[in-house]
């Protein structure tokens, strides 16, 4: 089974690359893609821990706004000297967005104070959630995105502005596959109306499975990605345990947040991997002599396994 879409503690996670391999090794993955927003900085340690047990697919989750709403594409693969400058830019953008919500905190009378972070970490809303918890103004990271953190919520900060078009350009020029995240969780369009523009853009492959997807929007991802030939990939989005066990829904909030996925959760054949390493390896050869290769600073390779 394959996990194409997890996150760790480098950005909005809350296990560790090793301890999210462990997690991931005992729920039976056998291939794991490590997708922290905005960096690839939890790389090492994950492939470190995995040692044989685990193939660990190398990804990044790039931010991206589009319509005025968030829009989040994944890329595997990418060579890593070419996309980590330009991720520090994206990371400094998340430290800006984090710190203004911080500041509209404040002025509400809910001051916090987040958690020192290396350099090569990406700060999200989850981390000002949990800050929230420890000052004792919520019991829930669920109740702080329901009254503050959410998309509409009165502390809420846009991304800077760096387009769905500019992110799948970066990936590509950086040897990574582009693939859509969760289309069916965008809100600022439809997705029979924006995947084909992603597709002209540059787009290469569409997240078809995801907890989130219902059966009848997977039906009609798969049909597009056939008649296409786009890559279909599917994750859990992983984030760490739930907290649901914890905490009991606000019976306030308009829509309730969906339950977070286990690891392994959707049961994906390892068969879903080799049209993602054959895309990987078309790109890279589409780049010329000046582009590495499938394999050459990502590890694994894409033709492990």
């Amino acid at each position: 089974m394959l996990d194409l879409h997890s996150h760790t503690t480098f950005s909005d996670g809350t296990l560790s690359p090793a301890e999210l391999v462990a997690a991931a090794i005992a729920a039976g993955v056998k291939a794991l893609a490590i997708t922290d927003h905005d960096t690839v900085a939890g790389w090492d340690d994950a492939i470190a821990a995995a040692g044989d047990a685990l193939e660990v697919v190398p990804g990044v989750e790039l931010s991206t706004v589009e319509n005025g709403r968030s829009l989040h594409i994944l890329g595997f693969y990418p060579n890593r000297e070419s996309l980590e400058p330009p991720l520090v830019e994206r990371i400094e953008g998340r430290r800006r967005r984090a710190q203004q919500m911080v500041e509209k905190l404040a002025e509400l009378g809910y001051p916090i104070e987040l958690p020192a972070m290396a350099g090569n970490m990406a700060p999200g809303r989850p981390h000002l959630a949990a800050a929230l918890v420890k000052a004792g103004y919520v019991d829930s990271k669920r109740e702080a995105f329901d009254r503050w953190l959410g998309d509409n919520g009165p502390v809420f900060v846009q991304y800077d502005k760096f387009s769905a078009a500019e992110g799948i350009q970066l990936l590509r020029d950086c040897g990574a596959v582009p693939v859509w995240a969760h289309p069916y969780l965008f809100k600022g369009s439809t997705v029979d109306a924006l995947l084909p523009q992603l597709v002209e853009a540059g787009l290469m492959g569409v997240e078809v499975y995801h907890p989130h997807h219902s059966p009848s929007d997977i039906r009609r991802l798969e049909t597009y990605c056939r008649d296409h030939n786009l890559v279909m990939t599917g994750g859990s989005d992983f984030h760490g345990p739930s907290e649901a066990k914890a905490s009991t829904p606000n019976p306030r909030a308009k829509h309730q947040p969906k339950e977070a996925a286990g690891l392994n959760q959707l049961n994906l054949p390892l068969e879903l991997l080799s049209p993602l390493k054959r895309a990987a390896a078309t790109l890279a050869a589409t780049l010329g002599d000046g582009a590495a290769s499938p394999g050459e600073n990502r590890l694994p390779s894409p033709n492990h396994g």
